[in-house]
């Protein structure tokens, strides 16, 4: 028994299941001129597929520590009334987690701006009654920033009329207002007490917000050069909606996980988060062979910890609200031995 990418139960045959790990690491070298994985790797994955345990895990010595995006409202999520501090401790005290996330409802940059001075307190709270390090966290998402919700043109929309160089132009006045954003947050966190930063969801709106989140990271790092700083990416390939736009003289649209790394360690990242997307008419084998071809990568071109994200729909786990275990063990034990991850 395996599943489909969108969490559907199938049966497959050892043959079904070594084809599709070797077609699914094929897409994603040639995709990425990669690397795809080796026999022995393949063989692992088999294994791995073949158990009939419903959890698995990685074996001892292989441990990783993991990070969290959006904490404070996973447990909001489930219509359990406890305060934010108390979300905290319920993970660090409860579930052993090994870092901490504070964190808005409404998880982005643009909107958390006029509600800092009510999570400063907060923050200042969390780091006194716990011990493992805290993050404060939220998304970049560069679309806040155009029409009906911004003060610039919606490029969406000026594009499939041709107005490329306005919708540049639009990008360009977006990007400002949201390194403004991001660092305003980051300053005012990390001055109450946060350990560190995270930029979850990185380049959902492409290029352009790659670029915003990579100069926040930028400047946040040369005022406070101590600061931890995760970049959570939001999928595995840049998309190109400006096209043209350039990072240390590297054109940011199309570039992989492998490619992304590094222009994310040059920024000041600290810790990088690559996002593989999961393909939901695919079954988990194929998927998880892709996504750990991308990751491995991905990790041996880092020189920063690597926490691969493994969660709804992407990191070879089913696009499901809530993730079957089965595949979530599966698909983390397979990229911390495969990938040699620092965390996930």
């Amino acid at each position: 028994m395996t599943r489909m990418g969108d969490g559907g139960k199938i049966d497959m045959t050892e043959a079904e299941i070594r084809n599709d790990l070797e077609e699914g690491t094929a897409d994603a070298a040639k995709r990425g001129e990669i690397v795809p994985l080796g026999s022995d790797e393949i063989d692992y994955l088999l294994d791995l597929f073949k158990c009939k345990d419903r959890v698995v895990g990685v074996e001892h010595g292989k441990e990783c520590c993991l990070s969290y995006d959006n904490m404070t409202s996973k447990i909001e999520r489930a219509h359990i009334a406890v305060s934010k501090l108390q979300q905290l401790q319920l993970f660090e005290r409860a579930l052993g987690a090994d870092t901490l996330e504070l964190a808005h409802i409404d998880y982005s940059f643009k909107q958390v701006k006029h509600i800092v001075v009510f999570d400063k307190p907060v923050m200042e709270q969390a780091v006194l009654i716990t011990i493992a390090p805290i993050f404060y966290g939220a998304m970049p998402n560069l679309g806040l920033y155009s029409d009906p919700d911004g003060p610039c043109p919606n490029p969406g929309e000026l594009i499939p009329m041709g107005k490329f160089d306005e919708a540049r132009e639009s990008y360009a006045r977006a990007i400002e207002f949201a390194v403004k954003d991001m660092v305003y947050v980051g300053r005012e966190l990390y001055e109450a007490g946060a350990d560190g930063i995270n930029f979850d969801t990185t380049a959902a709106a492409g290029d352009a917000e790659f670029y915003a989140a990579l100069k926040a990271a930028e400047t946040l790092k040369k005022m406070y050069p101590q600061m931890g700083i995760e970049m959570g990416m939001s999928g595995e390939f840049i998309l190109g909606m400006h096209g043209e736009i350039e990072y240390d003289g590297v054109r940011l649209a199309g570039l992989y996980p492998h490619q992304q790394v590094k222009l994310a360690q040059k920024a000041g990242v600290t810790i990088f988060g690559p996002a593989i997307n999961i393909v939901t008419n695919e079954s988990l084998p194929w998927n998880l062979a892709r996504s750990v071809t991308f990751t491995k990568a991905c990790t041996e071109a880092s020189e920063i910890p690597v926490h691969a994200n493994l969660g709804m729909g992407v990191g070879g786990v089913p696009l499901t609200l809530e993730p079957p275990l089965d595949a979530v063990s599966r698909a983390s034990k397979a990229h911390v031995e495969i990938c040699r991850l620092d965390g996930l």
